[in-house]
């Protein structure tokens, strides 16, 4: 599992790309998408230009995995069961942007040299099992999302989880594409991020890491568009690099350094016995039992808001809740804050026995 950046040589410079990936690589990226879709000019120069960089990530142990369909094939002069043009350029592996029929994949996942043949994961059909079906080196065998440039284009929920489980079903390592913010580069002109969830194309990095690493379908997450700044990239890496499940919470002006104590510098645990209305987090109603909790913001509760019960509410006083679904108050918990957007999407795919951490929304 890692998480990495895309680079697009023949529409940048080897030094730009160089200063890229070293930053990447400082904060921990391990894999690289670039793309050789088309060869335009001189083809000689955008292979030489295209080798030096990619023999460059590759030297720095980095996974670099080059986006190719069967006209390049082509171009090239290379054939299914020839790939030494890709182990002599230094990719890691190739990836299928059009496939073939599911025997010349699975023929290459044999190929001499250990290159990992990534096919497209957001088909929908049999395609993956197809491929299955002529016994393919599974450990050569890799799937990842497409990523969309268009606005409106990117997959639904809903069609990128069943596609995802196609894959997981046959236990092959996955990838998906998140988009920067900051990114203006990408294989083609035109650009509106690039991404493969379309609800995912303007929220912040750190939400969209958070999502891919909840859902538990996908294992490497990549940003799709260049150049993601350094704090883009510091902020993934960090949201990559996490303990425990995440959510990013907005913090009333009312709170008290107790309740902010609570919400902030807990690790907070999911309780078992499951409510349709509260997630529940328990134990620092032990720590708080003593505390003084006065009742405020005793309003209306609606779904997402973090509430932690005060004085008048007994035995549970200090107890943090999240609210599933919306609910009166009866003026026994103060409603402290409540889930950012992003993270009120992220809040069904907590599970319950497990460990998740709550932190103030930062700006990226």
């Amino acid at each position: 599992m890692s998480i990495g950046i895309s680079i697009y040589p023949e529409r940048s410079t080897f030094e730009k790309d160089k200063a890229y990936i070293d930053l990447a690589d400082s904060y921990g990226f391990k894999r690289i998408f670039t793309s050789l879709l088309e060869l335009t000019g001189d083809s000689e120069q955008v292979v030489s230009n295209f080798r030096k960089i990619v023999r460059y990530a590759s030297g720095l142990g980095m996974e670099v995995m080059v986006d190719i369909n069967p006209k390049i094939f082509k171009q090239i002069g290379v054939s299914y069961d020839d790939l030494s043009f890709f182990h002599e350029l230094g990719a890691y592996g190739i990836r299928l942007d059009m496939g073939f029929t599911g025997r010349e994949e699975a023929e290459m996942t044999r190929n001499p040299y250990g290159l990992k043949i990534e096919v497209n994961m957001s088909i929908g059909t049999c395609y993956i099992d197809n491929i299955m079906s002529f016994s393919p080196n599974v450990n050569n065998l890799l799937g990842s999302h497409n990523f969309y440039p268009m606005r409106y284009s990117g997959l639904e929920e809903g069609f990128f989880q069943y596609c995802s489980r196609q894959f997981r079903n046959h236990n092959l390592r996955t990838a998906a594409f998140v988009t920067c913010q900051a990114g203006e580069l990408g294989p083609w002109p035109m650009q509106d991020g690039i991404c493969t969830l379309e609800e995912h194309r303007y929220l912040g990095i750190d939400a969209q890491t958070r999502y891919f690493m909840l859902c538990g379908l996908i294992d490497d997450i990549i940003i799709g568009n260049a150049y993601a700044t350094e704090a883009e990239l510091q902020a993934m890496a960090g949201t990559w690099n996490e303990t425990h499940p995440t959510l990013t919470v907005e913090l009333k002006e009312t709170i008290s350094d107790i309740e902010k104590d609570i919400v902030v510098n807990e690790l907070h645990g999911y309780r078992g016995d499951r409510s349709a209305y509260l997630l529940r987090s328990s134990l620092p109603r032990f720590k708080h039992k003593n505390s003084d909790i006065p009742a405020h913001d005793c309003h209306e509760i609606k779904r997402g808001d973090i509430t932690i019960g005060n004085n008048n509410f007994g035995q549970y006083k200090g107890e943090l809740h999240i609210a599933l679904q919306d609910m009166e108050n009866p003026d026994r918990v103060n409603v402290a804050g409540c889930l950012t957007e992003e993270s009120l999407q992220l809040l069904s795919y907590l599970r319950p026995w497990s460990k998740f951490k709550l932190i103030e929304k930062r700006i990226i």
